[in-house]
Order: structure tokens, then C-alpha cells, then sequence
């Protein structure tokens, strides 16, 4: 999950860079990520056992893939271009915060103090790392509806990680992505073809191919295989608490590029960030409470 996280850190920067030459859109980008994975898996999954997967499974799969990616990625790409950048990442912090509830709810895991203190601590040093980096000149045209359209990926991605945790583990993580990745590729396909189609792939240069391929093999299919993993072995409230390893992994690549300067500031955010990682990580789950009795 630690891996996962920063390979998608260091997806940030990339995609800013790719984005920012104007010629790919953000659309564009997401169509680039969900299509790619959706080959990708379907290539590995030429390499590993066969599994079959009944048609019920296959449209738990599919609502799966909506909260899981669609609704995760468009909503987030979508609330972002209405609002700042900065403010777009204060509300992603909220993320553990709706997998805690849903997973004491659904799943019936314990809201202890160290895991309710974890979030708090983790959050506030997120937005302290956020807000030290924040422009000014990064705004949007209604950071109120693009600030509830952020919250709502963040509130999609807790309802896939708790909704699904058990359902998850029936099947490989090829399988789960294949079918997944190739939903979401279904369902965004629509929405997608005036925008491929008024896209100038000629004007493309090397760095853009280069930060796409790095985005659909490494901050995608690499990514989720990893992910996958994570949350197969892990609580739903730990794989959220590590959604604040990625603003870390940015602002380490944006000190080392001379975009930021590191500060006591950023230290302190920084430790704060791991310690409520570390918290949520060591707090008791249900089994342990079960085997405590």
C-alpha cells in the first residue's frame, strides 16, 4: 500500500507537467489511465490461471468499478478543475475519515482513540503540507461545487473499500482488475469520444508520451496490482490512512525540483502525517478485539 501511494505521489508532478503542455486534457488523461489499464490487465491475465466469473459476480464487479474508478477518478478530475488544486487536497484528507464511519457501520470495525487521534493527527499535518505549498494563482470558477464534487470521490472511494472488502476476496487481483478497469472503460467511452476525437495527437511530443506511459503503466496498472494487495490484507481504515502518503511523495519531488523550498514547517506536517498513519496502523481491529475476549 506504501508503494502504491508513492507511485501515485510522483504521479502528481507528471501529470501536471503532461496537462500543462495543453495538448492532453485531463479527459483526456483519465481516458488515457482507464483504457491502458483495461489492456494491460487483459494481456497478465493471459499469463495467469484462468478464472471464471459468474454473471452475478460480474455486476458486483461493475458497481464495483463505478465507486472503485469511475466515480473515484472523474468526480475527483472534474471537482478539481472547478476548484484550487490546494483546496481540492484539503478535502481528499476527509477520505479515512468517511472509511472509518462506513467501516464501523458495515463492517462493524471498533472507532478506537488511537484510530479516531491517527486521522486527526494525519489530517492535520495534510493540510498543514498542503497549505505550505499552496498558490495563489491556482483557482477555479466555483470552489464550492468543485469542493463537494472532491468530497464525493473521496466519499466513493470509502464506500468501494468498505462494500467490497469482503467481496474482493473470491477472486485474483488480475481477474478483479480486468473486469473492473474494463467496466469503467465502458462506462466512460460515451462521455469521451467528442473530446478523443479534437485531440491533437501530432502535437504530442516525447515527454508527454513519456509521462502518459508513465501514468498508465506505473501510476495505474503497477498501482492498482499493489492496491489490490493492500487491501486484500489490510483494515479499510489503514489502506484510507495511506491516501496521506501521496502529498508527502509531491512535496519531497517539488523540493528536490527547486519548486519548493523545505521548512520546518513541511518537517513538522511531515511528521505528523506518518505518526497518524502509524497510530491507525496499531489500533485494534475487530478480530483482535474478538481474540482479546
Amino acid at each position: 500500500m506504501f508503494g502504491a501511494n508513492v507511485m501515485w505521489g510522483l504521479m502528481a508532478p507528471v501529470v501536471k507537467v503532461v496537462i500543462g503542455a495543453g495538448v492532453i486534457l485531463s479527459l483526456v488523461m483519465t481516458d488515457f489511465r482507464i483504457f491502458g489499464a483495461a489492456l494491460l490487465f487483459w494481456v497478465a491475465s493471459c499469463f495467469v490461471p484462468h478464472e471464471h466469473v459468474p454473471a452475478r459476480d460480474k455486476l458486483t464487479l461493475f458497481f464495483a468499478s463505478l465507486f472503485g474508478i469511475m466515480f473515484n477518478q472523474g468526480c475527483y478530475v472534474f471537482g478539481v478543475g472547478l476548484t484550487s488544486p490546494g483546496e481540492a487536497a484539503v478535502v481528499t484528507t476527509t477520505m479515512p475519515l468517511w472509511v472509518m464511519i462506513l467501516a464501523a457501520l458495515v463492517l462493524k470495525e471498533p472507532v478506537t482513540l488511537k484510530k479516531a487521534g491517527g486521522i486527526a493527527v494525519g489530517a492535520a499535518g495534510t493540510v498543514m503540507l498542503v497549505l505550505s505549498g499552496n498558490s495563489a494563482t491556482a483557482t477555479g470558477d466555483n470552489h464550492v461545487a468543485g469542493d463537494v464534487i472532491v468530497l464525493l470521490a473521496q466519499l466513493s472511494t470509502a464506500i468501494y473499500l468498505t462494500f467490497y472488502k469482503n467481496f474482493i476476496q473470491r477472486y485474483s487481483v488480475i481477474t478483479l482488475m480486468k473486469w473492473m478497469f474494463t467496466f469503467a472503460s465502458l462506462t466512460l467511452l460515451p462521455f469521451s469520444v467528442t473530446t478523443l476525437a479534437r485531440t491533437d495527437w501530432g502535437a504530442m511530443t516525447m515527454t508527454e508520451v513519456l509521462g502518459v506511459a508513465y501514468v498508465v503503466l506505473c501510476g495505474t496498472f503497477i498501482c492498482y496490482i499493489l492496491y489490490m494487495v493492500g487491501q486484500k490484507n489490510l483494515r479499510p481504515t489503514v489502506v484510507g490512512m495511506y491516501n496521506y502518503v501521496q502529498p508527502v511523495v509531491a512535496c519531497c519531488v517539488a523540493v528536490f525540483a527547486g519548486l519548493e523550498v523545505f521548512t520546518v514547517f513541511k518537517a513538522v506536517a511531515i511528521v505528523l502525517i506518518f505518526a497518524g498513519v502509524y497510530l491507525v496502523v496499531i489500533s485494534k481491529s475487530r478480530a483482535s478485539m474478538k481474540g482479546a475476549r
